[in-house]
This record gives structure tokens, C-alpha cells and sequence, in this order.
């Protein structure tokens, strides 16, 4: 059975930190067009970002520089360069019994 392209994982091939006096910062996943479409991404959208610690809500960025299969981060906590993040559409319309984003 083929693996699903929205499960595939991608490796962080480039990773960004910035400081409280940077004039762009925050959370952010950057994905070529390809990686995202098979996401169901736009730019500008969030995505869960899930890494081998935790999870944080991101904003993407299609960025054809990025090369199939990778991604470039920038405030993602918990995830270190070539480890490898799953990148998912959140689900908001679902309801779930302990609340709407759990």
C-alpha cells in the first residue's frame, strides 16, 4: 500500500531562532509547492508542526528553495537540525469530547 503523502515525515534542513528585537519572528514552516499541496497547504495558512518532543502550531511559507522532503523552521521549539517533523493541516471543523483543539 503506498504511503499517504500527507504522513510522510520531512527533515529539517534548515532551522532559524530569532530574538525578541527581530522585526519578523514567530513560529513558521517553510515547504516547497509540492510538499505542501500534498498537505492541502497554502501559504500563509497554520499547520501543526510535530516534532519528537512536542508540537506547536506554525504559519507556512512556500518556498520553492526548499528541496523535496525537507523543510526550513524558524521559533519551532523542541526540533534540532536533520531530525526529522511530521507537517499537518489541523483539524478545526472536527469536535472532539475534550474540546475543540485538543
Amino acid at each position: 500500500m503506498p504511503e499517504d503523502a500527507r504522513s510522510r515525515v520531512l527533515r529539517v534542513a534548515s532551522f532559524v531562532g530569532t530574538r525578541a528585537s527581530d522585526p519578523e519572528r514567530g513560529p513558521q514552516v517553510r515547504l516547497n509547492l509540492e510538499e505542501a499541496r500534498a498537505r492541502l497547504l497554502v501559504d500563509g495558512e497554520l499547520a501543526w508542526v510535530q516534532g519528537p518532543r512536542r508540537q506547536e502550531l506554525a504559519t507556512v511559507v512556500v518556498d520553492d528553495s526548499i528541496r523535496r522532503g525537507d523543510c526550513g523552521l524558524r521559533d519551532v521549539a523542541g526540533v534540532t537540525m536533520s531530525e526529522v517533523v511530521h507537517v499537518t493541516k489541523p483539524d478545526l471543523d472536527s469536535h472532539t469530547r475534550r474540546g475543540l483543539f485538543a
